[in-house]
């Protein structure tokens, strides 16, 4: 069974090297970019305290009916986007199901590249009309704020202190942190491994949650979760720890690994953009609204995700 991991680690390389764009990350912001009133970040597993001063699923209330694709209104960011001919969206190569760089097609693919695609098709009535801009998950943030993206749909949790950087829209997917184990293990949960070395990507919320856990597992940072999929392995770790949908990638590539217990926290998704364009984020909203009430929605988590079960209900907008 060893030579048999070894080989899938060997193969799973070339698929997930570098996968860290997906869990919430604790990184600083560049100091060009940080607010004095942004939050520091926790300081290692276990860290500070969560940020509780919002409510951040709240995003801003779309306001009136949406423009006619091509059409957006005069002096709006919309407008500026239209005239450039293309929404640029950033995101990762390598989370698979969300946004993987195809092997056969080299292109990148996945829910939040279709989330993207979404806006696009919104904006000029074609989702093509998109450019892909890989970006690393400690970039997200600065990328939306210093603009060279519009919008960034990379599996990012949207929580209080993200929220004094940048607006996320409504929240479009709703996750949570699970375990993989072998599929020879007792484990049930992340409870069942104290003592257990769980691997997780360095400046990663999933670091720090382990950290967090009763049990006292044994937190081990690697650059990615990639790296830690060949730690799992090659039987460096115990197990890996992260957000479930990453997870779910790793075990479609792994048939010697499972994910076990339920969700110990919650990760809800959604897209970040510059609050300096407040009507770009009502026009998202806008649109995913309209797509959780026209079955877009269910129809794209049927397509990349559907192989886990039955479509959940489309998490419910709120708004501030």
């Amino acid at each position: 069974m060893r030579t048999a991991r070894l080989a899938t680690a060997a193969a799973a390389l070339s698929l997930l090297a570098g996968l860290a764009g997906c869990a919430g990350d604790s990184s600083d912001l560049p100091p060009a970019l940080a607010k004095p009133s942004a939050s520091a970040p926790p300081a290692g597993p276990g860290g500070a305290a969560p940020d509780r001063s919002c409510n951040p699923r709240a995003s801003l209330r779309p306001s009136g009916a949406l423009p006619q694709p091509g059409r957006m209104p005069a002096g709006s960011y919309l407008a500026e986007i239209q005239k450039r001919g293309r929404l640029v969206l950033g995101t990762s190569q390598d989370t698979l199901l969300f946004s993987s760089r195809n092997p056969f097609t080299g292109k990148v693919e996945g829910f939040d590249v279709d989330m993207g695609r979404q806006i696009a098709q919104a904006i000029f009535g074609d989702p093509d009309k998109i450019q892909i801009k890989v970006i690393g998950y400690d970039k997200r943030i600065s990328s939306a704020l210093d603009g060279s993206v519009d919008i960034v749909a990379d599996t990012m949790t949207a929580n209080c202190a993200r929220w004094k950087d940048v607006n996320f829209s409504t929240i479009y997917y709703d996750a949570g942190q699970r375990v993989l184990v072998s599929k020879n293990s007792a484990a049930k949960s992340i409870e069942d491994l104290g003592g257990k070395k769980v691997c997780a990507a360095s400046g990663s919320t999933s670091y720090d949650n382990i950290g967090k856990v009763a049990s006292k597992p044994i937190p081990v940072a690697k650059d990615a979760f990639g790296d830690c999929l060949v730690a799992f392995q090659q039987n460096e770790v115990d197990a890996i720890s992260t957000d479930d949908t990453i997870l779910a990638g790793m075990a479609a590539q792994d048939p010697y690994a499972k994910v076990v217990g339920q969700k110990f926290t919650q990760e809800p998704y959604g897209m970040a953009m510059s609050p300096d364009h407040p009507e770009f984020t009502r026009f998202v909203n806008a649109v995913l609204a309209k797509n959780r009430e026209n079955g877009t929605w269910t129809a794209t988590y049927k397509k990349w995700l559907g192989a886990f079960g039955a479509a959940p209900t489309p998490p419910a907008a709120e708004y501030k």
